[in-house]
Order: C-alpha cells, then sequence, then structure tokens
C-alpha cells in the first residue's frame, strides 16, 4: 500500500508544479549583462509571471510597474480618495472624449522565431508560448506570419517556384510552415483564452512574375494591374489562406505586401516586391479585392501600405483617392522604423482626419535595427523605453494595435540570411536551454496584457507640463487602465482624478512604465 501511494504521490507532483505556475505570480530571475538594466531568466519549469488579473473592488486601485532599477510587472494596490492630495500634477480622465478602440497586440512567427522556440525542449518551448499567449502570460492577440520567405529565414524560397505556373498547379507550403510555424502556432491558439488574430504579410512574389527575375532587389510585377501576373499573385494569396485553413488556422488580415518601397531601391540586398501607391490600389481594385470576394474569405480584412509612416498621408491619399478601393480595404499597416523623421500628428493624425472609416494598425517594429545600435542587448532599458514611448504615440494618434517583430531571436540575433541581425522581447539560448525575457518584452506586457480588444482610448489631461507619457482607456467592463512612461531620472508624484471614482495618489519611478487600473463599478 505505501509503495502504491508512493508512486500515485509521484505521478502527481508534475501536475502539481504545472498548477502552481500557472496560478499567482512569480518574480523575475534577473541576470545583468552590463547594458544598464536586467533581463529575466526562464526555464522548462520556471518564469515569472504576474499571473491571471483581477482588480480589487470598487474604491482601490491596481498598479503595476517596471523600471530600469530591475522591477519587472511589481503589483502592488491602493485606496482611491474621496478628496484631492493636492499634488501639483493632476493627470483627470475624460471619459466623454472616446476614440479608437483596440484590436490587440503580439508579434511576429518568422521562420526565425520558430527555429529558435523549437531549439528548446518541449518544456521550455510549453514555457516562452505561454509567456505571450496564455491567461497568465501577456496575453498577445495578434500574431504576424510571413507568406514565405523574408530576411528571417534560412534560405530564399516562395510556394510556387515552378516558372510560368500562372495557375498555380504546383502552390506548395514550404517545411518551414508544416513542420515549424504552424505546429507553433497550433500550440499558441490552443494556449490562448481567445481566437488568435493572424495576420499575412508577402515579402516576394515569385522570381518568374517579377520585373528582374529575382526575390531580391528592385522589383516589381510584370505587366499591368488586371494582366496574368498580377491575377496569379492575387490568387497566391488565396491558395495561402487555403492551404493554412487545412491546419485549422484562420486570418483576421493581410496586408497588400511588406514594404513596397524596398524593392522600389536599387541593390535592395532581401526580399521585396516594389508597387507604387498607385500601383497597389489599382491591383487591389482589379486583381486582390475581387480574388477576396470570389473566394472563401470574402471577411478577410486588406491592409496597405504595410511601410514606414512616413510615407502618410501621402500613400492613403493615392489609393483611397479612389471610390473603388473603399469596397476592398480596411485599414492602413505602418512600421515604426523611421518614426523620428516626420511627428506622429501629421502622418498618423492627418491620415485618420482625411479617411476615419480605415483603422491604422502597427505591423512591425524591432529594437537593434540601426545601424549605429546594432543588434541584441541583453537587458538594454532604453530599447523598452523606445517601445513604449512609440505605443503611446501610436495610440495616441489612433493606431489599434502595435505588433512586434520576431517572437523569439537567438543571442546574436538571428538566423537571417542576410545578417541583418536586430534584437527581440524574447533571446534564446539553446545551449542552456533557457530563454531571457528582455526589458522589452514587459514594455510590450504593460500594453498587452491590460488592454483588451474592444478597450477603447478616451481622453486624459494633465494640469501642467510634465515629462510624462500617459494613455486612458476605459475596457468592456467598464474598468479604467492609464498607461505612464517616465524617461526622466526623477521621480514624479502625481494624482489621477477620475469622476467616476475620486482621486488616486502616487508616484512614477525614474525610467519607469506604469500601468494602473480600477474598476468604475
Amino acid at each position: 500500500k505505501m509503495a502504491l501511494l508512493s508512486a500515485t504521490l509521484l505521478a502527481l507532483v508534475p501536475f502539481t508544479v504545472v498548477v502552481t505556475l500557472s496560478t499567482g505570480s512569480n518574480k523575475c530571475v534577473p541576470r545583468n549583462f552590463g547594458h544598464g538594466s536586467v533581463v529575466c531568466e526562464c526555464n522548462s519549469t520556471y518564469c515569472d509571471s504576474v499571473g491571471s488579473v483581477t482588480l480589487p473592488p470598487l474604491g482601490q486601485f491596481s498598479s503595476y510597474l517596471s523600471n530600469k532599477a530591475g522591477s519587472r510587472l511589481e503589483e502592488s494596490q491602493g485606496q482611491v480618495h474621496v478628496n484631492s492630495t493636492g499634488a501639483g500634477l493632476r493627470l483627470t480622465i475624460v471619459p466623454y472624449q472616446k476614440y479608437q478602440r483596440i484590436r490587440g497586440f503580439g508579434g511576429a512567427m518568422t521562420d526565425a522565431a520558430a527555429i529558435n522556440i523549437l531549439s528548446l525542449s518541449p518544456g521550455t518551448q510549453d514555457q516562452l508560448l505561454r509567456q505571450y499567449f496564455s491567461t497568465e502570460g501577456i496575453g498577445y492577440s495578434v500574431v504576424r506570419i510571413p507568406m514565405a520567405s523574408c530576411d528571417f529565414s534560412t534560405r530564399l524560397y516562395t510556394y510556387a517556384e515552378t516558372p510560368e505556373d500562372y495557375n498555380l498547379d504546383n502552390f506548395t507550403l514550404a517545411p518551414e510552415d508544416t513542420k515549424m510555424k504552424i505546429p507553433l502556432l497550433q500550440r499558441a491558439q490552443a494556449l490562448s483564452p481567445r481566437p488568435l488574430s493572424l495576420l499575412a504579410s508577402a515579402w516576394s512574389a515569385p522570381a518568374w512574375l517579377k520585373t528582374n527575375g529575382a526575390l531580391i532587389g528592385k522589383g516589381s510585377l510584370k505587366g499591368q494591374p488586371g494582366g496574368k501576373e498580377h491575377k496569379t499573385w492575387a490568387q497566391y494569396y488565396i491558395r495561402f489562406l487555403e492551404e493554412y485553413a487545412k491546419h485549422n488556422l484562420s486570418f483576421w488580415a493581410f496586408t497588400t505586401g511588406n514594404e513596397p518601397t524596398a524593392g522600389r531601391m536599387t541593390n535592395y540586398s532581401f526580399q521585396a516586391l516594389g508597387f507604387t501607391p498607385a500601383e497597389q490600389r489599382d491591383w487591389v481594385i482589379m486583381d486582390l479585392g475581387p480574388a477576396l470576394q470570389a473566394s472563401s474569405y470574402p471577411d478577410t480584412h486588406i491592409l496597405i501600405l504595410d511601410d514606414n509612416r512616413l510615407l502618410l498621408p501621402y500613400w492613403a491619399k493615392v489609393v483611397f483617392s479612389d471610390v473603388h478601393a473603399s469596397k476592398y480595404i480596411h485599414g492602413v499597416a505602418v512600421h515604426w522604423y523611421l518614426d523620428s523623421f516626420v511627428p506622429a500628428e501629421l502622418s498618423l493624425g492627418t491620415t485618420h482626419h482625411l479617411y476615419p472609416e480605415y483603422y491604422l494598425f502597427g505591423t512591425e517594429a524591432c529594437a537593434g535595427w540601426s545601424p549605429v545600435d546594432r543588434g541584441v542587448k541583453l537587458g538594454s532599458w532604453e530599447r523598452a523605453e523606445q517601445y513604449a514611448h512609440d505605443i503611446i504615440e501610436d495610440l495616441n494618434h489612433y493606431v489599434e494595435g502595435w505588433t512586434d517583430w520576431n517572437l523569439a531571436l537567438d543571442q546574436t540575433g538571428g538566423p537571417n540570411w542576410v545578417k541583418n541581425f536586430v534584437d527581440s522581447p524574447i533571446i534564446v539560448n539553446a545551449d542552456r536551454d533557457v530563454f531571457y525575457k528582455q526589458p522589452t518584452f514587459y514594455s510590450m506586457a504593460h500594453f498587452s496584457k491590460f488592454l483588451w480588444e474592444g478597450s477603447r482610448r478616451v481622453g486624459v489631461s494633465a494640469s501642467q507640463e510634465t515629462a510624462l507619457e500617459v494613455s486612458a482607456f476605459i475596457r468592456p467592463d467598464g474598468s479604467v487602465v492609464l498607461i505612464i512612461l517616465n524617461r526622466s531620472s526623477s521621480v514624479i508624484q502625481f494624482e489621477v482624478w477620475d469622476p467616476a471614482v475620486g482621486y488616486i495618489s502616487t508616484t512614477a519611478a525614474a525610467r519607469s512604465l506604469l500601468t494602473l487600473a480600477w474598476n468604475t463599478h
């Protein structure tokens, strides 16, 4: 009997451990690599987690702090006061000023991300996927998927390699899809409490459809919109949706192609397909739109641009000037890379005010892309601040969600076949079977964990000039979320006034990101 009891207890132990991991909060295991702050190390059995978040009852608020000093989503609670505390700085919630609704946040399942995730043991893989997609994780709901290869692949390929195959009779998904990305997406979906919003982007058409006969460099589709090459390229998108549907993966949206301006540059070093805004517009009107409407996926959204926001509002004006475009197009996809060159109000704000019926959505961003600040920096708090600043700025200018680039990279920032190495919120160390959650991971978490789909941005006003960057939201259940970035090296004391509940007195630590949340009924 004792032997039987011991065996039963042993059999229960692994199950008990899993339950312990998935409830409550676990603390960060910090590692310092000398870049100003820390990463949190995770393995198959342990990872820090804020857990499933439940707000305290009316009259109290929850606070979540991450900072350069090493706090990571550190949770605390406080009282909401009836009277003002007399703080010099007051942030007032203005609930009747209503703006855009949130669609979601996420990252990209590139070939490189899949390779890195699968380089870990099964238990550590599950841990990593849980960190992004499960209820105790940070609530990613958007996953961008490259259609065939991009620079974050180990080789150049498309799904239609047979020349002159205009009917796409030989269209075939790659092993990268069937053996890596699709199984991981299915696992992510199984962990997520809600259906994931999948977003597809193509980097290049097959070489035989292009003017330069190559996947890289300066090249666009042969012929004209309405012609056989343009029609075949539209059908390529439909075939992609059909093949993924066979694996129970359906797409919320796809873009008209990654960075169309790249394919118009001479000697561009990796996969690209050039479009002018007029060519993109006409291809959608004459080929892609009708093909999608006639397919089994007429509800899939089409997003134009998928390139840097400094191309706005010009690109939107060219496309949306044609009344036929509105039949097919739902939104505008933007990348973050050259954001500092043009004010958000001039690009995003103007586009929204001119064309409010089309939504704006962030589809790609990563740290470590700049030649002067390249590759992986384990523990860089500056990069976390770059993320948070850009997300707040985008949200405050009508963007409905923000998608990071690779979900996971190795310690060199790859693999990448052109050695275009960058950083990622999760860095994998396969030799030790661990992964590091970067400060940028927590930057994303302050938004993705708390801004549920359907949350609505509302007004927030400051009583005086302040270094704080803020954005306020009312969630579908009526609770309020206020996200505050303090990039200054000073602690800033302030109070929040929500006319519905009262006053919250608190501080923003130096070099910190703070999410406050409270119920209103």
